[in-house]
């Protein structure tokens, strides 16, 4: 079969495909063929592509493809060129506009809508929102510094202290976790809330402070946050107000899918912001005096970033992304390689982003649950008596305990005075070790293990020495027993311990 690859309308610099990803989809099975220009605004020029694999065609040839893949919904006009029985991949926005999945399936044309990937781990590869909101949250830092004026990083000068910029980020899905860790990598002080209580840990796990909202809202079965109630909203005003009064740079995410952006930072919390901060309005509505599209500057002095498409900013990360999310779903739909898609709708991943296919219209999905729910409470009954506990026998340990204890007795009654002192720091050894040990974090057990192994490998020097002054077969044979076992623990010890430390190195 067949992938066209076509330019995308003007405004939009992202293409659906890179040369990586054209060879991906060539080893797959397929024939790529790409409209002349496609990738040109993500400085991808059309011989990288012939270099990758792909036929370079005009736009006629292109969506005469068996599959087509775009970045967004096609003009009409494209949609029109569309032949019958094809396959559109694309961000159709089926959620916002479910009427779109009629007109695909009145034209017998197969859609396949990208931002409706299920967050599932098995789809996590092809989450198309995910890659692109990974992006912005990235290029919203960004952003962000060039309007402050300021350094992020706190310094100490000769000529005085500087302090660092304080960054709160609201909501902590994908874009807000890397602001939060582009803003600390900058050396901010961040802090970050969201409405998603278990978010926490991931903030912290990024280096920032979760501050908490007094009254969170809980997780849907879909995977995003639920809409707050009324008393919720009013106690995460109340919080955003009072943050964004004591930040720097105040970063807004939150959307509910199919729904208009929630109101988070309203007129209010921007008069009391300082002159020179920034708010940074991802969705393009959080704020009260945002304008989409657009930088504005209150009258306080604080400006507000309304950009919505930050991901199109780095047109060329953004469009490997896109497209490397288009090989892995084209992955799990040609089980063969052989370059033929296969549509098995048992499959929930398939089902959910597939909204039309043989005229039929698929849209909406069975619903998927993301979140574990917890177990319901056992039904309370007459309680069963546990049996008795069965008394644990400690004699076998005991007579054990008791040997080792004679033998001791027994090897230090018969051992010279001199030697005496050599027990004593045997003994110490043995405590340090132990405490030594059991604070070493779990991680480096092996490693530490492995090492010790190598050092106790000095026995080889003694061994070595006693086989040459041997004058006894038994003293020989002991000697050569004691030199396997101390070249295994050397040897063993550093091979165990290099292929751990390759465990931590990255791979070219």
């Amino acid at each position: 079969m067949r992938i066209g690859i076509p330019k995308e309308p003007a405004g939009q610099p992202l293409v659906s495909a890179t040369p990586d990803t054209v060879s991906k989809l060539v080893k797959l099975g397929y024939e790529v063929i790409v409209e002349a220009g496609a990738g040109a605004n993500a400085s991808y020029p059309d011989q990288h592509y012939r270099d990758a694999g792909a036929e370079v065609v005009g736009p006629q040839e292109v969506w005469q493809a068996d599959i087509v893949t775009t970045l967004d919904t096609p003009p009409e006009e494209k949609n029109n060129q569309l032949r019958e029985g094809s396959v559109l991949i694309s961000r159709l926005g089926v959620r916002i506009h479910p009427e779109i999945a009629d007109v695909y399936a009145k034209r017998n044309v197969t859609a396949i809508s990208m931002d409706a990937v299920p967050r599932i781990t098995r789809a996590q590869s092809m989450d198309v929102l995910s890659s692109m909101a990974n992006i912005a949250g990235y290029r919203a830092i960004i952003e962000a510094a060039n309007a402050f004026g300021r350094l992020f990083t706190g310094q100490v000068t000769a000529a005085g202290k500087m302090p660092p910029a304080k960054v709160y980020v609201i909501g902590a899905g994908v874009a807000g976790l890397a602001a939060i860790g582009t803003a600390n990598s900058m050396g901010a002080v961040v802090e970050a809330t969201d409405v998603r209580a278990a978010a926490a840990e991931q903030v912290e796990s990024m280096g920032a402070t979760f501050v908490e909202i007094p009254a969170p809202a809980q997780e849907s079965s879909d995977g995003y946050a639920k809409e707050m109630s009324e008393d919720q909203a009013k106690a995460a005003l109340k919080l955003y107000t009072e943050q964004a009064a004591a930040s720097d740079i105040v970063i807004t995410t939150a959307q509910i899918p199919g729904k208009p952006a929630p109101l988070l930072v309203t007129a209010e919390a921007v008069a009391g912001m300082k002159p020179g901060s920034v708010i940074v309005d991802m969705a393009g509505g959080n704020c009260e005096l945002t304008k989409a599209g657009e930088i504005i500057k209150t009258d306080n002095g604080v400006t507000i970033i309304g950009y919505t498409d930050l991901a199109n900013r780095l047109p060329g990360q953004a469009s490997q992304l896109y497209g490397q999310n288009i090989v892995n779903l084209l992955k799990l739909m040609t089980p063969e390689k052989d370059g033929k898609i296969v549509f098995n709708l048992d499959d929930e991943v398939v089902r959910s982003i597939t909204i039309a296919h043989e005229k039929d219209v698929l849209w909406p999905p069975p619903p998927i649950s993301v979140s574990a729910a917890p177990a319901a409470p056992a039904a309370a009954g007459p309680a069963t008596p546990a049996e008795p506990e069965k008394p644990k026998s400690h004699a076998i340990r005991n007579f054990w305990y008791g040997l080792a204890g004679i033998l001791g007795i027994a090897l230090i009654a018969v051992t010279p005075f001199a030697m005496l002192p050599y027990y004593i720091i045997l003994a110490l050894a043995i405590v340090a070790g132990f405490y030594v040990i059991t604070n070493v974090t779990h991680s480096l057990h092996t490693p530490l293990m492995s090492e010790t192994n190598a050092i106790s490998g000095i026995i080889l020097v003694g061994a070595i020495i006693s086989l040459a002054q041997s004058t006894s077969w038994v003293v020989t044979g002991l000697a050569c027993l004691a030199i396997l076992i101390a070249s295994i623990n050397i040897f063993g010890g550093f091979f165990v311990t290099h292929r751990m430390l390759k465990m931590f190195q990255k791979e070219d």
